[in-house]
């Protein structure tokens, strides 16, 4: 079907770009990906391109490439007759430096044949390097610690806390470095020099130069490694620099608003002084800049600049009147009553406007009863049951609508998940893992687990469990499962049950009473499975999955997930030639138990579709939202630990309540480092400043990314909150103050 697209008046402004630079502010829903996909291809069919130019747009994620190049190849295709796939290209910041350092890997001091190494690999070299320095290093904690704890408390925490911190810490650190150009060597000569000792430095500077010599032996990077190459190259050979100034005569940007300075500075020396160069973002929608080198006021300034013109797309058609209201109402709020004055510029103009008449978007009529803003002190139990009976309501009155509900994080959608499973409520989990995800790998994991300690018992135990899982949901099977499965786990010998001998028969001596020629013909079927799969084990570790999976699963779902996970654990194989099966189990057992993304069917790798699950209710995090919109969103767990302030008594996740002081470590480390980056000799530095700063800058993020959860809903919003595990948590401050906003200018509703 052919592509057409009608600009409104201020998008129309932003299609007569006729060069130059220039920074669009665009709100929620404003179509600003049609508008700067149109402005492409318009370019390269108007804008005067040799052959062997290109517009380059640069977008976030991946899945955005694909959306962006299928809409300018649509464009270019049905509004200019050109063919699509030609004049332009689409990356993103890491696909365009490592298109950059691939050209001229020399200019960047790498081989021909270097490696990239993903997150996954990077977080492992990482993990070994950081325990094998504190293994050393045993008593760099003790300064740190609270008085508070005795000393038993302050071992367990040295023991099962201390270790993750500190390779938190050290990631942070080294993105930061990296960031700032620092290479290790130059920041041991500036430590060396500093009078005073520098603990959280030298960890980090010490952590940083193993990471870096373990992927220097590798002969690979990691993805923070690319941005700051591919400056390193154009700041290297301005011949080399002219060259692809000539290639992109027109860059694009979009979602400028979590830009970093590296980007702005890769794509500022692309674009030229007197380049052209379109950056266009929502800088109240920046909400990925909490420890990363990302920041709204890159594209905020950007705009400023007497060299930029400034435009702005303030019209949306997405939501409701009284949602947009809301919304708007949010940014007056934060920016002149906010309780923390460093929080008000967290929000700002422009504002968002209705579309005008004629659009052919028009606004959906507005509703106000359809603003819920939940005074009720929900538990966390009840706040779950509460929105699971409100979608078991609508969802029946409203098949051919979307419904979305967003939680802050992903363990609270997990457990809505799990309500909505048992009480059959349809719906599609958009989370770090889905629970089909975590099940899956769960099961294979304990089954893995058992074969590589085939003598066990108790994981014999654990995999009957996980062969007779569909039982669990028949209250007389699941009894009877949970008997035989004891009886396995405490068996002397498991060879007596897998493999019988006249004098030795496990099975034969069970006194299984009424139910023994069924269970016994059961139990004989299992053994004849298990002794299978340890004739499998001689496989490679991907058909020994799949080989598994095979008698495990039948849905197609799971088994896709199998195959996906069987992938996985083959690649790390590859790069671990001497892990056997107990390595790979726990491999198995971190996805199962949520510990590290597992892209699975990931909005990241595809772009997802609110409107192919009609009828349906996607639980999903207010992060992973962004740039979606349903009918109906319900906005849960909005209290004042997800959505602190920067007041005193406000409790932030990453002051660990171990650590003196209250001190964010992390924001710590990073001040000191961009300190002694600044001024070794002045070293302006005051131990709490930076996690004071850390606390601002959190809220600020927050108070973004409740405006983005608002802005999602169309027809419908719903907004509650919990009083947390410890029944201590308040409503968000900024919740009150749009529940105070809408008891003066809309119907209140007490209930969901």
């Amino acid at each position: 079907m052919p592509i057409t697209f009608i600009p409104r008046p201020k998008q129309a402004e932003v299609l007569a770009y006729a060069g130059g630079k220039m920074g669009v502010s665009a709100v929620p829903g404003s179509g600003k990906t049609a508008t700067l996909s149109m402005l492409a291809a318009r370019l390269v069919a108007e804008g005067d391109l040799d052959d062997d130019q290109e517009v380059l747009v640069v977008t976030l994620v991946n899945s955005a490439v694909r959306n962006f190049a299928s809409r300018v190849g649509g464009f270019v295709r049905d509004q200019y007759g050109l063919l699509p796939n030609v004049g332009y290209r689409v990356r993103t910041l890491h696909g365009l430096a490592h298109d950059l350092i691939r050209e001229r890997p020399a200019l960047a001091g790498l081989s021909d044949d270097f490696d990239i190494i993903d997150e996954r690999a990077a977080r492992e070299v990482l993990q070994e390097v950081a325990l094998s320095w504190l293994r050393s290093h045993a008593d760099a904690v003790d300064d740190l610690l609270s008085d508070d704890l005795d000393e038993r408390k302050a071992d367990w925490v040295r023991r099962d806390q201390w270790p993750d911190l500190v390779v938190n810490i050290a990631g942070n650190f080294i993105k930061q470095a990296k960031d700032l150009q620092i290479a290790p060597a130059v920041l041991r000569y500036h430590l060396e020099q500093f009078p005073e000792p520098l603990p959280l430095l030298e960890m980090g500077a010490a952590i940083y130069a193993d990471y870096q010599r373990a992927l220097s032996y590798r002969n690979a990077v990691d993805f923070d490694d690319l941005v700051r190459l591919a400056l390193q190259a154009l700041d290297a050979d301005p011949a080399f620099l002219g060259r692809l100034r000539h290639r992109w005569p027109y860059i694009l940007e979009d979602e400028a608003q979590d830009s970093s300075e590296l980007q702005q500075r890769i794509l500022g020396l692309l674009a030229g002084p007197e380049g052209n160069w379109v950056r266009v973002g929502d800088p109240n929608q920046a909400i990925y800049e909490t420890f990363t080198t990302a920041s709204p006021r890159y594209l905020r300034e950007f705009i400023a600049r007497p060299d930029v013109a400034a435009r702005d797309l303030p019209n949306s058609g997405r939501s409701m009147r009284s949602v947009i209201d809301l919304a708007n109402a949010l940014i007056d709020w934060t920016r002149e009553a906010h309780p923390v004055p460093e929080v008000r510029e967290a929000l700002a103009p422009p504002y968002i406007e209705p579309t005008p008449p004629g659009d052919p978007q028009p606004n959906p009529p507005d509703d106000p009863r359809e603003i819920h803003v939940i005074p009720r002190a929900y538990s966390p139990q009840a706040e779950i049951a509460a929105v699971a009976d409100s979608l078991a309501r609508w969802l029946p009155e409203h098949p051919d609508a979307t419904a979305a509900v967003l939680v802050p994080r992903n363990n609270r959608g997990f457990e809505l998940v799990g309500v909505l499973k048992t009480r059959d409520i349809p719906h599609v989990e958009l989370l770090r893992s889905t629970r089909s995800t975590r099940e899956a790998a769960g099961a294979l994991g304990n089954v893995v687990r058992y074969l590589a300690e085939p003598t066990s018992a108790r994981f014999l135990a654990t995999v009957y469990r996980v062969w007779r899982r569909d039982d669990r949901e028949d209250e007389a099977l699941s009894q009877q499962m949970d008997a035989v499965a004891k009886r396995i786990a405490k068996m002397p010998c498991v060879e007596s049950f897998l493999w019988p001998r006249a004098d030795r028969d496990w099975l034969a001596e069970q006194p299984f009473e009424a139910a023994a020629p069924e269970l016994i013909e059961h139990l004989t079927e299992f053994r004849a499975l298990v002794r299978r799969w340890q004739g499998a084990t001689t496989l490679p570790i991907d058909q020994l999955v799949l080989t598994l999976a095979q008698d495990l699963f039948a849905d197609p779902t799971d088994l896709a997930i199998s195959h996906k996970l069987a992938l996985v654990l083959r690649r790390a194989a590859d790069q671990h030639p001497d892990w056997r099966l107990p390595q790979l189990a726990q491999e198995l057992a971190v996805v199962a138990r949520n510990e590290r993304k597992f892209l699975g069917f990931s909005d990241e790798d595809l772009a997802f579709d609110p409107d192919a699950h009609r009828g349906a209710v996607v639980v999903t995090t207010m992060h992973k939202a962004k740039g979606m919109e349903w009918d109906k969103v319900y906005l849960m767990s909005v209290n004042d630990y997800n959505f602190p302030s920067a007041l005193p008594q406000d409790t932030f996740i990453a002051e660990r309540w171990f650590v003196r002081d209250h001190l964010n470590l992390e924001a710590e480390t990073l001040a000191q480092l961009k300190a002694l980056h600044e001024n070794p000799l002045l070293f302006d530095y005051a131990e709490g400043q930076p996690t004071l700063e850390a606390r601002q800058e959190y809220a600020s993020e927050r108070l973004r990314l409740l405006y983005v959860g608002i802005t999602r809903a169309r027809k419908s919003l719903v907004l509650t909150w919990n009083t947390g595990r410890r029944a201590d948590c308040q409503p968000a401050v900024p919740f009150i103050a749009l529940q105070t906003w809408w008891e003066e200018h809309g119907p209140m509703a007490d209930e969901v």
